[in-house]
């Protein structure tokens, strides 16, 4: 009744006998001649049960469904000319089937077990484990198990330990909220379930491991997206004594062998490094897509002295004026032209100034305002040209960097302009330290507190905390981040200063993170690391749109398993184990 073979490897086993297992795809009866497709993990094979070979072979088949699964015996033959099937490996064969064993039979699946299926996702995600039976999930999953491999090959090749850090753990301020989880036994106290092992693999710095990973699962109670889940994957890493550049020569390294390996795919490197600022003002974003360029220019300086009112207020309150070119667009209607303003205003900008560069001379909203002079500056600034079409927006330079950003990508797509099989990595470098809240006034963290400021920033933490540049870093891929990293404060007086300026005092440093501070004085060496987002590293590789898609049991946007119906209630008995009482019950869905 057990497999000798797989399908995939029944094409060398031609004119052989072979038992395979798996489940019914199709069934077909061709005047008392069935015939079954069957479906393993590897792929589908054609079994014919004709009466002269076996008619209780033949009897018990006529008798299956789809999703049944089954074990057949049978001779592997070519298929006849006329009905080899060129669109699956196993087309030119099929199995002249002998002998059938039905394990269990199944009930009519809510949806077909086929790709391109159109099934609301919601019913996909409450019968996930038949979602799963799709060739589209299994190749995925099979592509998470080998790129999971692989990098894991990769780091002990590199000198790195494997180690696992605790799952119930400390709740410490890490930016999300955690999940937390009420102790039986320590009445009124809890765990909390890790954001990241962040102070674990300081931790084993600290202890002397040196080069420290771990295939870690992380959680964070927030709000969700497309490419964000509750529970995640992350492939996490901490090391000693290594300057910034090897690390991202190493990391480069193991993403070259990755793609290669997957897909089969040369990356070049080394990536581009990009710090922040510049990152910033030419794509409006500090996880920018380089597959295409049009790219965000200042053209304040071309404009300095434009009477336009709208220029001015703008350059006068400390303001930019940045400019995104549209190739070959000067030829668009007033209606798509205003379109394209419509949509920025969507984002948040109050308008947008524009200019056709025509045959004919400058058109546009404010071509009237702008001089000969300024707009050969303009165009020197920007490389525009005759044919081309200029939109110009006017504010704050983060106001502006968030609608131009977006309206580049938005734009880039809608144009064609991205190049689709092309994967275009890069570093982010010199993140800000800390951040202005514009609510507040006050500055506030950019990154955890344990991040090194850039070394000759230092003495800015006493003047000024928005000029203090960071030892932090992340890997971007097609507009994506994979990866958040920095170097590490490893100085117990350096990291309670980090503390005091976020406004943690000595008792709540001492509170949260007084086994780090204590570790700190015997002996800790310079450190740093990252994690890299396992998850939508499988979601690129392979081209899904969302993580959903790259995960066995996914949540929805709300943070719900439809397939079990968690989260859910539990009985009183367990929550006065717990010493819980619930007083105001709101459900959510």
């Amino acid at each position: 009744m057990f497999r000798t073979h797989y399908i995939d490897a029944c094409v060398q086993a031609l004119d052989e006998q072979v038992t395979i297992n798996g489940w019914v795809q199709s069934r077909r009866d061709l005047g008392g001649v069935i015939f079954l497709d069957i479906r393993d993990r590897t792929g589908t094979m054609q079994v014919v049960f004709n009466p002269d070979i076996s008619a209780e072979a033949v009897s018990i088949a006529d008798q299956v469904r789809s999703e049944y699964v089954v074990s057949i015996t049978g001779k592997v033959v070519k298929r006849s000319a006329d009905t080899v099937n060129p669109n699956i490996p196993t087309g030119e064969l099929e199995v002249k089937g002998e002998q059938i064993h039905l394990f269990n039979p199944a009930k009519t699946p809510p949806f077909p077990i086929q790709d391109r299926v159109d099934v609301d996702e919601s019913v996909r995600l409450k019968y996930r484990y038949l979602d799963l039976r799709r060739p589209k999930m299994q190749q995925t999953l099979m592509l998470r198990h080998k790129a999971m491999q692989v990098v894991r090959r990769y780091l002990d090749s590199q000198g790195f330990v494997e180690l696992e850090t605790p799952i119930l753990t400390k709740s410490t301020p890490e930016g999300a909220r955690d999940y937390l989880v009420p102790s039986r036994i320590h009445k009124g106290e809890f765990y909390a379930l890790p954001q990241s092992p962040q102070l674990f693999k300081q931790l084993f710095m600290v202890a002397g491991m040196e080069r420290y990973f771990q295939i870690a699962r992380c959680f964070r109670d927030e709000d969700l997206r497309a490419d964000r889940q509750p529970e995640f994957t992350q492939i996490d890493l901490e090391m000693s004594f290594l300057p910034l550049e090897d690390l991202f020569s190493m990391m480069e390294k193991m993403f070259v062998t990755l793609w290669k390996e997957t897909l089969g795919v040369d990356i070049q490197s080394p990536f581009p490094r990009i710090p922040y600022q510049e990152a910033m003002e030419r794509y409006g974003s500090d996880k920018p897509d380089l597959r295409f360029g049009m790219e965000l220019v200042n053209v304040s300086p071309a404009l300095e002295k434009n009477s336009f009112q709208v220029f001015q207020n703008a350059i006068q309150s400390g303001g930019v004026l940045k400019a995104i070119v549209v190739p070959g667009k000067a030829s668009w209607s007033r209606k798509e032209v205003e379109t394209w303003i419509g949509v920025a205003q969507e984002l948040g900008a109050k308008g947008l100034a524009w200019l056709a560069l025509k045959e004919e001379g400058v058109k546009g909203s404010v071509a009237k305002f702008v001089s000969e002079e300024e707009i050969v500056k303009i165009k020197e600034l920007t490389g525009a040209s005759t044919g081309d079409i200029i939109y110009i927006m006017a504010d704050k330079q983060k106001a502006v960097a968030n609608v131009m950003g977006e309206l580049r990508l938005r734009l880039g797509r809608a144009l064609d302009l991205i190049d689709e099989s092309k994967y275009a990595f890069a570093w982010i470098t010199e993140f800000p330290l800390f951040e202005l809240e514009e609510e507040s006034g006050q500055y506030v963290p950019a990154h955890h507190p344990f991040t090194m400021p850039v070394e000759e920033d230092i003495p800015l933490l006493d003047s000024d905390l928005g000029a203090v540049r960071s030892q932090a870093h992340d890997l971007v891929l097609n507009g994506y981040e994979l990866s958040s990293g920095s170097q590490r404060i490893y100085n117990r007086e350096l990291q309670m200063k980090m503390f005091d300026l976020l406004g943690i005092s000595q008792e709540e440093a001492k509170s949260k993170f007084g086994f780090l501070l204590d570790a700190f004085e015997f002996g800790a060496p310079p450190h740093g690391g990252m994690a890299f987002g396992f998850d939508r590293i499988i979601m690129l590789l392979a081209g899904a749109k969302n993580l959903r898609e790259c995960i066995a049991f996914p949540k929805t946007a709300s943070a719900s398993d439809l397939m079990t119906e968690a989260p859910s209630e539990v009985d009183e008995k367990q929550l006065t184990d717990l010493h819980i009482k619930i007083s105001n019950k709101q459900v959510v869905r």
